[in-house]
């Protein structure tokens, strides 16, 4: 089985028509420009400079913004750019990131016209009060409608959740779990809420209304969370936002962020394990 290698290309907050209480998607990406066919075909050019593509599956990912919420000639221009080397045989697959409310049929038919392959949706909640305290615009059966139409037309999927948010408890980010987990996703993407400046988020940080987790909570919420999705057999790609870029850094302000996040997690998940194993010998 081929080894996958992303192209990744970051569209920040274009689009997006909602400012959530948690997003800065320039900050967080550590890119402030907009992006354009030729950024696609130069980074694309540059990849695969160093890229086997006979050993490895090779897709273009538009990450970072609601893609399909973009004005129509932008994303299709963009979407043009990474299927002309589809169409070459010099890439397999173009993936893209975006919002449940900005899916249809329509929309979808142009994805398929232009070859994506894959749709990434954040979900971040199943919970509507979270939904609605953290600005996301969209409802849980917003969700559950964008995954039918997106699995109606073939296209694999990932969704994203997130923990800690406005309103947030265990007991909504378990509920959460599960209702993707039922939604059978091919894989899930699980993020901590981190708090960045310039962000509605940080205002209410800075004046006491909100209260980011500490790791060591994040990391008991994300026990749970995580054994519901491989006891599902859905496959937990990412956990925890990696923050690389030294601008995306200095603007994180607070939250439950370390480098090895997931690393906590599985840690924390082996010896739960351990201790149930040892009281079931008891």
């Amino acid at each position: 089985m081929k080894k996958y290698k992303i192209i990744p290309i970051f569209v920040p907050h274009k689009g997006c028509p909602h400012q959530c209480a948690f997003c800065n998607q320039h900050r967080i990406t550590g890119q402030l420009a907009g992006v354009t066919p030729g950024d696609v075909r130069q980074k694309v050019d540059q990849y695969l400079q160093t890229i086997d593509s006979e050993k490895h599956r090779v897709e273009v990912a538009f990450y970072g913004g609601s893609f399909t919420a973009i004005d129509k000639a932008a994303r299709t221009a963009l979407l043009a750019a990474a299927k002309a080397y589809k169409d070459g045989g010099k890439i397999h697959g173009i993936r893209l990131s975006t919002r449940p409310d900005y899916i249809s049929g329509d929309i979808l038919r142009e994805l398929e016209d232009y070859g994506v392959t894959e749709i990434e949706m954040g979900v971040q909640s199943m919970c509507d009060e979270v939904l609605a305290a953290n600005n996301r615009g969209h409802t849980a059966a917003d969700v559950k409608a964008a995954v039918r139409e997106i699995r109606r037309f073939g296209f694999g999927l990932g969704l994203q959740m997130m923990v800690g948010l406005i309103g947030d408890t265990v007991e909504t980010s378990v509920r959460t779990a599960k209702e993707i987990a039922a939604l059978k996703p091919d894989f899930v993407r699980v993020y901590p809420t981190l708090v960045f400046k310039n962000t509605p988020l940080y205002d209410r940080y800075l004046n006491g209304t909100y209260i980011p987790l500490s790791v060591e909570d994040a990391v008991a919420i994300c026990v749970p969370v995580m054994r519901i999705f491989e006891e599902s057999g859905v496959k937990v790609v990412r956990l925890g936002l990696l923050v690389g870029a030294d601008e995306a850094q200095d603007s994180l302000a607070a939250g439950p962020y370390h480098p090895h996040f997931r690393e906590l997690v599985e840690k924390r998940m082996s010896i739960n394990v351990s201790e149930t194993v040892g009281n079931a010998g008891v």
